[in-house]
């Protein structure tokens, strides 16, 4: 349990982001968590960097409803002080930690507030002779860390884990993450790591995350790029719900378009994504541009057009409604998507 969000087993998969704030702004942390939790975003993750921002933990909790983890590197104490100052979940990865006993205490720490720890194995942080021992960063050099760090938290008696196996090379990350599943079944944790500007960081994402989440592998994800959080977020759920994994938001079907097609369809497309940007409810909608495949689409929609001549059929349920004008076919689809 990451507050009172459940990862693993049977659990929904869920979708996480972090902040790029810094912590220890309270105000601006909060703002951008309220945005994030507004585009569904079921766990959030800040930089723990200092003890400035160990301390606004308190403070920030107080206005968000999400669970936090925080993300801790080199410093045991930051650790310990953001689980005093409520973190419903710590991230560390203990090769930059420092000592065994360093380890223990944040492990002590955390079975006293009773919560979990991930485990984040880097492809750009690998230990030494465990490069050596593969000459070079490889997929198995990363399972091979993800277990030693298991066996020491085991050693202390503690396995409520959470692990992520990430590199930036998505070949990689995918062979990890099934080399690791086939031995262990604590909860896995997935994302590309450094998958850069949307353009290219939903490509990789979607390739990475989506092969092991077809495959059954995972129970939390997220997606890294380097840009706006809420496309992490818009992005997790659309991987999700393209595996029939999670409903959430509108699902628009809509047709690449061809020399059928008869009206203005890819603006049309555009704007009505938009619109319902922030609709939550889990709703299947169809603008199709032509008689080959719309009617067919449509009816299987919650709602849905099939496109004819500057006209279209608007279908609800299955059913055929009435016809519509071109222009009327944003306007006619949000209202009867807000009467659903």
């Amino acid at each position: 349990m990451v507050g009172d969000v459940p990862v693993g087993e049977n659990a929904p998969i869920t979708v996480q982001s972090m902040t790029s704030t810094r912590t220890s702004n309270v105000k601006e942390t909060v703002e951008q968590i309220s945005d994030l939790e507004k585009a569904g975003c079921d766990i959030i993750r800040v930089a723990v960097p200092d003890w400035e921002s160990a301390l606004a933990l308190k403070d920030i909790k107080k206005d968000i409803s999400i669970p936090i983890v925080a993300d801790i590197h080199f410093n045991y104490r930051l650790a310990l002080q953001a689980l005093e100052n409520g973190a419903d979940k710590i991230r560390i990865n203990p090769g930059n930690i420092g000592s065994e006993q360093r380890i223990k205490k944040i492990i002590d720490k955390a079975k006293e507030k009773r919560v979990p720890i991930r485990i984040g194995v880097n492809s750009g942080s690998l230990p030494k002779d465990i490069i050596q021992k593969y000459n070079g960063v490889t997929a198995q050099g990363l399972a091979e860390c993800a277990f030693n760090y298991i066996q020491l938290f085991e050693k202390f008696d503690f396995k409520d884990i959470v692990v992520s196996l990430k590199a930036s090379d998505v070949k990689m990350m995918i062979l990890a993450n099934q080399l690791f599943s086939e031995k262990t079944d604590y909860p896995l944790h997935l994302g590309v790591t450094e998958s850069g500007i949307p353009k290219r960081g939903i490509v990789h994402s979607s390739v990475g995350i989506g092969s092991l989440l077809s495959e059954g592998i995972g129970d939390t994800i997220r997606v890294s790029l380097t840009g706006d959080q809420t496309e992490e977020i818009r992005t997790g759920f659309e991987i999700l719900k393209s595996l029939q994994l999670r409903r959430h938001g509108v699902n628009i079907i809509s047709c690449p378009t061809c020399g059928r097609i008869q009206v203005d369809l890819i603006p049309l497309v555009e704007e009505l994504d938009k619109q319902l940007a922030h609709e939550k409810r889990p709703i299947t909608v169809a603008v199709m541009g032509c008689a080959v495949n719309g009617p067919g689409e449509a009816r299987e929609a919650d709602i849905g057009v099939a496109c004819g001549k500057k006209s279209a059929l608007l279908f609800k349920k299955g059913k055929v409604i009435r016809k519509i004008k071109e222009n009327e076919i944003i306007p006619v689809l949000l209202n009867e998507i807000k009467n659903l």
